[in-house]
């Protein structure tokens, strides 16, 4: 049986992806069998793992629309233990016809079920909204891990995106917990980036990981590659940042 980790914050530009990305590369690292499942319907997840979100002809969207076996579209990618459920431009029609499906909330839990056993560890990188692509992964996980960058508007619709998942938690999925809160795009150097660290600490206390994301170019071109930042550079801050994070979940799942 799986962990299911939705990687979730409506707002864009926060690190969604990058986390999805090499969170699931480094639990791979770890010799965890990990699928990442991008269900954005920008595909940034699908091609920076190298893969042209043009070619895919079966993704995520036909797993939720016409029934399809996620087990037929799974692939394989260069970083050890770690596969992809793609996506591609299809996914964006996938809100408008969700509309129209008996328990539409729960299209994505059903599209994972055949699959769960085969890894430890599902990571979804969710679109930047909370809408119903976003619901369905809610309500598919086990737990949610919230990326805030380290920047002034850092903490505006926080307050929404944890309402929504208390909403979840109420209505849809009982089981769903807060992973925790993850600060990326972190400068040492700044004095702001030191006080949201502070503020959300101050705030969210043991919610919050200990791991902290820092800046770092290594992570912003290793996508361009098609490929995690632990293979395009292991020995870099982010590749490390990463491993600690992959670590710090595992071991809170040995401590339960």
């Amino acid at each position: 049986m799986s962990k299911i980790i939705a990687i979730a914050n409506q707002k864009g530009g926060v690190g969604k992806t990058t986390t999805a990305m090499n969170l699931a590369g480094s639990l791979g690292i770890l010799e965890k069998n990990t699928l990442l499942v991008d269900a954005d319907p920008q595909a940034n997840a699908t091609s920076g793992l190298g893969f042209n979100p043009k070619e895919i002809e079966k993704s995520i969207y036909e797993c939720l629309i016409e029934k399809e076996s996620a087990k037929n579209l799974i692939l394989k990618t260069k970083n050890p233990n770690l596969d992809l459920l793609p996506s591609n431009i299809n996914l964006v029609g996938a809100e408008i016809e969700l509309i129209n499906i008996d328990k539409r909330e729960h299209q994505m839990k059903k599209a994972l079920d055949s699959v769960k056993n085969d890894y430890e560890y599902i990571i979804i990188d969710c679109a930047p909204s909370l809408g119903l692509l976003t619901l369905n992964a809610l309500s598919s996980a086990t737990s949610v891990i919230v990326p805030i960058q380290c920047e002034y508007f850092a903490l505006e619709g926080l307050g929404k995106l944890l309402n929504t998942i208390k909403i979840v938690q109420q209505k849809f999925n009982l089981e769903l917990k807060t992973e925790g809160l993850l600060l990326t795009m972190y400068d040492t150097r700044l004095r702001l980036a030191n006080q949201v660290v502070e503020e959300v600490k101050t705030h969210f206390q043991d919610l919050v990981f200990d791991t902290i994301i820092h800046r770092n170019v290594r992570l912003g071109e290793s996508p361009s590659f098609g490929e995690t930042i632990l293979l395009h550079d292991a020995t870099s801050k982010g590749a490390i940042n990463y491993l600690n994070l992959a670590q710090e979940i595992i071991e809170k799942e040995m401590i339960k």
